[in-house]
């Protein structure tokens, strides 16, 4: 079974149901049906096809949300080539990698952004590509695929290093998207308003997914911009949202009474791609009366851990594994740890990708007889809820004594003022490391204050030896903070 049988029960089988709303050149929604999406994709893979494109190839994309996106995914399934999705904030370094470890075929992109690729291989404006579709046969390619076929080559975010190419395939999606339909209960009834990015494993692995494997309506924004998102929750009036963090911060600005009837039209508002502080969870489900559901996921592994549709929705936990997936919790030496233990999540199931490419050596390391070693840090509960500490790489170890940065950003985030934290290991002549606070805040801060609250909550070797104020944290486009680019902190 490919992809495109799971997605054909919408194609087909709701050919001239609304589908899709997208914002036209002249500002109106544009609409297309399950049918019109077909023909599209059926179009532009015969153009592809027409240029060269064969089943394997990989196709690059820098693209900001638009049907097209849409068009060339389904496109890409259908020929039984490989999507490689490309950030549209990266720039030439960034670029340059992705480009040479992938060696597409062919880079789709905008017409200002073709000189960024133009030098590295060939280079398809979209505007050209949509202008021949327009005239294509819309004839369905031949192209053949079953589970174990790679559609997608997602780099992943590069934080700490050298972007990771991970192989997802058909089976990796499929299993991920009807893992989620009967987890979070979505259904051709479900209106879904997406304002992630397309090019991010969140939006097209989770986002794109349950929409065509159920079916359901989506609105598509080209991005989230918190001025207007109340006006589009109300014009919409959708019943599932997926979003990170960030949004949800800006989200608790909104007026009381108006945030009240938007929960009250919401089924669920889920959020992941980085932690969410518990405060905000906590924050929201007061302003707006809607429990947020937050899980956890990766983009080498597509979905691993949710909290419950049904049931608690526990703040600062992850959740339990998904229904398909398997989930261990091991020391440094591959041994389980007891409840309350932090230790290394290992998972293994349908959602983990084939491998990474290019790499057999990161491959080599990232699986153990099965099992893939996410490199997160973790806790289980007694009764089975997760909650994550961590990046491996992020653990401070100061005079011996480990400390997981999580857990002292939770405490700081909780504090009146304090609107986001995040805490990094800073190299030390005594301790090996101490642990560095960086922190938007509201107004001036009080750190003897901060440190008074801080001891009451944890042990003394994990308060903080510094606290450096910032305008905001620098984040990847989906909200994951990146700790290399925080500013030297002197004493």
């Amino acid at each position: 079974m490919s992809l495109l049988d799971l997605y054909d029960l919408s194609l087909q089988g709701r050919r001239d149901t609304p589908a899709l709303d997208v914002r036209g050149p002249s500002g109106q929604w544009h609409t297309f049906s399950f049918g019109d999406l077909d023909i599209r994709s059926n179009r532009l893979a015969q153009v592809l096809a027409s240029r060269g494109v064969r089943a394997g190839d990989r196709v690059a994309f820098c693209l900001p949300n638009r049907v097209t996106v849409v068009d060339l995914w389904l496109a890409v399934v259908k020929l039984g080539a490989i999507a490689v999705p490309i950030n549209v904030l990266y720039r030439g370094r960034e670029i340059a990698h992705i480009l040479g470890d992938a060696t597409p075929s062919a880079v789709v992109t905008t017409t200002d952004r073709a000189p960024d690729f133009e030098a590295s291989c060939a280079c398809w404006t979209v505007d050209a590509l949509e202008a021949d579709a327009s005239t294509a046969a819309a004839i369905r390619p031949s192209g053949r695929a079953d589970a174990a076929t790679p559609v997608a080559l997602i780099y992943t975010s590069g934080t700490t290093g050298v972007a990771k190419g991970a192989v997802l395939t058909h089976g990796n999606f499929a299993a991920n998207a009807l893992s989620l339909l009967t987890a979070w209960g979505i259904s051709s009834a479900d209106r879904y308003f997406a304002a992630l990015p397309l090019f991010h494993v969140h939006g097209l692995g989770n986002g794109i997914q349950c929409w065509l494997a159920s079916g359901c309506h989506m609105r598509l924004v080209e991005r989230f911009e918190h001025e207007q998102a109340c006006d589009w929750f109300e014009d919409y009036r959708p019943t599932l949202f997926f979003g990170v963090p960030t949004m949800y911060v800006r989200l608790l600005d909104t007026a009381p009474a108006r945030a009240r009837a938007i929960g009250e039209r919401m089924r669920l508002f889920v959020s992941g791609s980085a932690p969410l502080p518990a405060q905000v969870h906590e924050d929201f489900a007061a302003l707006f009366g809607h429990v947020i559901l937050e899980r956890y996921g990766m983009t080498e592994t597509l979905m691993n851990v949710s909290n419950p549709l049904v049931g608690e929705r526990r703040p600062g936990t992850v959740g339990l594994p998904m229904p398909l997936v398997a989930v261990r919790i091991l020391d440094e030496a591959g041994e389980p740890v007891t409840d309350g233990k932090t230790g290394e999540l290992w998972v293994k199931g349908p959602n983990v990708c084939d491998r990474y490419w290019n790499r057999p050596d990161a491959t080599a390391s990232a699986f153990v007889d099965g099992w893939f070693r996410t490199g997160d840090l973790g806790t289980r509960s007694a009764d089975g809820y997760i909650t994550l500490q961590g990046r491996r790489s992020d653990l401070i170890i100061s005079g011996g004594f480990n400390i997981y940065p999580r857990e002292i950003e939770e405490v700081l985030t909780s504090l009146p003022g304090i609107r986001e934290a995040a805490v990094v290991g800073v190299a030390d002549a005594v301790r090996g490391e101490v642990p560095v606070a960086y922190v938007v805040a509201d107004t001036d801060l009080d750190v003897s204050a901060v440190e008074k609250s801080l001891r009451a909550e944890i042990a003394s070797f994990k308060v903080p030896r510094g606290f450096v104020r910032v305008d905001a944290l620098p984040r990847t486009a989906l909200g994951k903070i990146q700790k290399h680019l925080l500013p030297a902190w002197t004493r």
